[in-house]
């Protein structure tokens, strides 16, 4: 997964096309062990 910025430790990533795999534009954030995808649309998150 391409990664758009890194901070603090702070991994923001995004597939360019994943359609397939989910129906919302979504960035995912990593920082160590702990992993949450951000919905663009209206900010929700899932925590992993």
């Amino acid at each position: 997964m391409p990664t758009i910025s890194m901070f603090y430790g702070i991994l923001v990533l995004m597939y360019f096309y994943d359609d397939r795999k989910h129906n919302r534009p979504h960035i995912h954030a990593e920082y160590g062990e702990y992993e949450a995808s951000i919905a663009i649309e209206d900010g929700s998150i899932w925590i992993k």
